[in-house]
């Protein structure tokens, strides 16, 4: 059952989920796991469904069992270590959500970014280490690319070389919503306070 805001969640019920998940993971049956943890497969059976409270001191030869901490074991779910819950970045025509940790892998920097019609997301084109990918949610991309002008609409994406001058413009008449993946140079010469540009 879903718990509601607030309520007290069932730690028992926790451990004996995340006990049988990670013995089924590992592929060892309940006598394989018993012979690890000095328990009888008929206890672990009663503990993993309940028909059996987990008592303190078997904790700690489970986890050890598995091979995870005993805070592992124990640690109540919560959705903080998956849900990231964006906060706004705003200048001038541009509002930015970044919707990746500042620990992900690589160095790699996914922003959702809303640009007002006839705005530029920076003031001047850019040139920095590295690689830029990105996909047209809304609206209608106008991409300057060293000499060139590309033209990239809803549902499309372009991937380049940063060390090529580089501006994302959003179209006059058009406002442009995009879902951008950056390295660590590419967050930092794009994200940074400055005023926005017009086209």
């Amino acid at each position: 059952m879903r718990q509601g805001f607030g309520a007290v969640p069932d730690v028992d019920a926790v451990v004996r989920r995340r006990l049988r998940a990670l013995r089924v993971a590992r592929g060892w049956s309940l006598e394989t796991m018993g012979a690890r943890c000095f328990l009888s497969p008929s206890t672990l059976s009663r503990i993993e469904t309940g028909g059996r409270r987990i008592a303190l001191d078997q904790l700690v030869p489970l986890a050890r069992a598995l091979g995870v901490s005993l805070d592992d074991l124990v640690s109540v779910d919560d959705d903080e270590d998956v849900v990231i819950r964006p906060e706004p970045a705003h200048r001038a025509g541009v509002t930015t959500w970044v919707l990746s940790r500042d620990r992900a892998e690589a160095g790699v920097v996914v922003v959702k970014a809303a640009v007002a019609a006839g705005t530029a997301m920076g003031p001047r084109h850019q040139v920095h280490p590295g690689w830029e990918w990105f996909t047209v949610l809304a609206g209608r991309a106008r991409l300057e690319l060293g000499d060139r002008v590309v033209a990239v609409g809803p549902g499309e994406a372009a991937e380049f070389s940063t060390m090529v001058p580089h501006r994302v413009c959003a179209e006059p008449g058009d406002d442009l919503e995009i879902l951008s993946i950056f390295n660590r140079d590419g967050q930092q010469a794009h994200l940074r306070t400055d005023p926005a540009a017009t086209v």
